[in-house]
């Protein structure tokens, strides 16, 4: 039966953004339990960086992890977790308060979000953040003052619920694994199957070089480089070049065994704060210049999210990040010669991440993850994406950020709150994670609860 009659005789509306109805079928098993949530709750902690961690023309010291719980009306209770960043999600309104401040903003965004919640029955998480994100949006407009809020701030309050509502569905629904919990709909966009996962090994602004050089040590050889440093256009161009060519002459006479050709790989990133399309072009004149052009696979984000120039013409990859707020979005930046999509589950939801994966295969348009200077649990949120993309060009299997280990102070201890803690594809080996059945079965560990998480609620 079609999509209508589905809806129809059921009464159970099916997860699918932007599809024809008439031409969706479904088999008549494919049913979803309607989900009620009757109790929710969250707590926080903060957990201080190593260093000052500078992108996007600002500097983070600690970052919040956030955990929300969800009680179904069927008796089942789920806790999803979050690391908020208040630095990607809205950079002005970080500047314009207190580190602290910002985080307490985007925790009163969560609490709204539970609140919305319990108000709003769903059959998958989609349907969730589809009903209540229009008023969300209209809330932390109002917490936060600022009616022009970046879009992508509302998307990060929202971690923790996203992430505790899929779990709770796929608990409701009986699905084992992560394969399973991908409802049908997404599922184009989710499946493949890679054994290994290349790591985006992130340089900020003012990581010292040595950590490069023990980085290439150990087999990284992919290196995400952040530009767009702070100061005026001219002087941010002006820094970006000069950090590259210090990168350059530490990185260009190594090699690795990952890549074809034997060369190490760059990456940047300038988190949308080039304001021309002609400074990005400078950049790269640079980059040639100096060698460093043949290294580069991709350019993140370069342009701020209002610019509407074409970068088909840029010479390399241009990928899209924050300005793709939904399927509109990103079709826009495909029409304007963007060649990759950036997912983000662990900053933008889980939910939204698998409309983008689905349209991003139909268009034949590659996918990678970035972090968020995440937790560990968090990170195999992320590799459960990944690991389902098509191999990106270029190198051959899925490609991802993590960036945790070099910059949570309490690093160690934040490993231990992985109930899978020590598995062989949790840790990095020459430069990937290498995946398994075993990685597959369990999910990376994500439908396993976290007893550091689940004690949070004990006081």
């Amino acid at each position: 039966m079609d999509r209508r009659e589905f809806i129809k005789n059921t009464g159970v509306i099916a997860a699918i953004s932007g599809t024809d109805l008439a031409k969706t079928t479904y088999p008549e098993t494919y049913i979803m339990k309607n989900i009620k949530v009757i109790h929710t709750d969250s707590r926080f902690e903060r957990e201080k960086l190593i260093r000052p961690f500078g992108f996007k023309g600002g500097y983070l010291t600690e970052l919040w992890q956030i955990a929300s719980k969800l009680n179904s009306a069927s008796g089942i209770s789920k806790t999803g977790i979050a690391t908020q960043s208040v630095l990607y999600g809205d950079a002005d309104l970080f500047a314009s308060r207190t580190e602290a401040e910002g985080n307490e903003l985007m925790y009163t965004v969560v609490k709204n979000a539970l609140e919305l919640i319990r108000q709003t029955s769903f059959t998958t998480p989609v349907d969730l953040l589809d009903t209540i994100f229009p008023e969300l949006v209209a809330r932390a407009k109002k917490i936060t003052g600022k009616d022009d809020l970046n879009i992508n701030f509302v998307y990060n309050a929202l971690i923790s619920t996203d992430n505790a509502a899929w779990l709770l569905y796929a608990a409701e629904n009986k699905h084992k694994n992560f394969d399973e919990m991908i409802p049908v709909p997404y599922r184009s966009g989710l499946s493949h199957r890679n054994d290994k996962i290349a790591i985006m090994y992130q340089v900020p602004y003012g990581m010292p070089m040595q950590y490069l050089k023990d980085a290439a040590a150990a087999g990284y050889f992919v290196f995400k480089i952040k530009t767009g440093h702070p100061g005026s256009q001219i002087e941010m161009l002006q820094k970006d070049m000069e950090r590259l060519t210090q990168i350059h002459e530490v990185l260009k006479n190594l090699s690795t065994n990952q890549t074809e050709s034997g060369k190490l790989i760059y990456t940047m990133d300038a988190n949308a704060r080039y304001e021309r399309k002609e400074l990005l072009l400078r950049y790269l004149d640079h980059a040639r210049k100096i060698g460093a052009f043949e290294h580069i696979l991709f350019y993140e984000e370069p342009l701020t999210e209002y610019n509407d120039e074409n970068v088909s013409d840029a010479g390399v990859r241009i990928a899209a990040d924050e300005s793709v707020h939904d399927e509109a979005c990103a079709i826009r930046r495909i029409e304007q010669g963007y060649g990759a999509m950036v997912l983000k589950g662990i900053a933008k939801t889980l939910s939204l991440s698998m409309k983008i994966a689905k349209l991003a295969a139909e268009k034949q348009i590659p996918c990678l993850c970035a972090d968020l200077t995440v937790n560990p649990i968090l990170i195999d949120w992320n590799k459960n994406l990944t690991a389902r993309l098509m191999p990106f060009p270029g190198i051959g299997m899925g490609f991802m950020e993590t960036n945790g280990d070099m910059n949570y102070r309490n690093w160690k201890n934040m490993v231990g709150h992985h109930p899978l803690a020590g598995a062989s594809w949790t840790q990095a080996k020459n430069g990937v994670f290498e995946l398994n059945d075993d990685y597959y079965e369990r999910s990376g560990g994500i439908f396993e609860p976290s007893a550091h998480y689940s004690e949070m609620f004990n006081d």
